[in-house]
């Protein structure tokens, strides 16, 4: 792994609270830099998460897929975020979630056990990672509420809020998919949202 790419998740820490040098050698020998391809997963249905993933460059899509083949776009991750299944992850079943690469992307992973060692023995890296989570908890909860008690408009409004620098990045399939309308719809929508 490149020292540039470790300093970039070094610095992602520091918004939080710097994590200690020892943390930091532990994080020279546990962090795995990998290269996606485009449409390149890292987790697929049926598989354990075994990952812990920061998205150094690119953007990555959590999904699942219904019995009739339908693709529902749960959340996007882009620079500098985390993504993972955590229900695979912490409870050792298989995933029903697929988290794929939208375009060329670079990311850094940390193995199960590694994450485990670090938060026994980081006490910086285990707040800082208890404050990311609880903050991907709330912005799963208003995901949620958006999603049952939100009008079309109004979830279009909230992804345009929420991924402000991924509109033009992503195609408009990938954004319907998200807020749950067809890309024709979503068309409808894009004109109000300028109008």
């Amino acid at each position: 792994m490149s020292s540039s790419r470790l300093q970039q998740l070094l610095n992602y820490f520091e918004d939080y609270w710097a994590v200690e040098e020892s943390t930091v050698k532990l994080l020279r020998t546990c962090v795995l830099e990998r290269k996606l391809k485009r449409k390149e997963s890292i987790l697929g249905e049926g598989q354990l998460c075994n990952h812990l993933t920061f998205v150094v460059q690119g953007i990555l899509k959590t999904f699942h897929t219904d019995k009739n083949g339908n693709q529902h776009n749960l959340q996007f991750t882009s620079e500098n975020k985390w993504v993972t299944d955590f229900g695979s992850l912490y409870n050792n079943k298989p995933t029903e979630l697929c988290i794929t690469a939208l375009e060329p992307s670079i990311v850094l992973q940390i193995k199960k056990e590694d994450l485990f060692n670090l938060y026994d023995n980081s006490p910086m890296f285990d707040r800082n990672m208890r404050i990311i989570t609880e903050n991907a908890f709330i912005e799963q909860q208003e995901r949620v509420l958006q999603h049952i008690s939100a009008t079309a408009y109004e979830r279009y409004l909230y992804f345009l809020n929420k991924y402000p620098n991924l509109s033009n990045r992503i195609s408009n399939i990938q954004i319907a998919s998200y807020i749950g309308v067809t890309p024709e719809f979503l068309s409808t929508l894009r004109k109000k949202a300028t109008a």
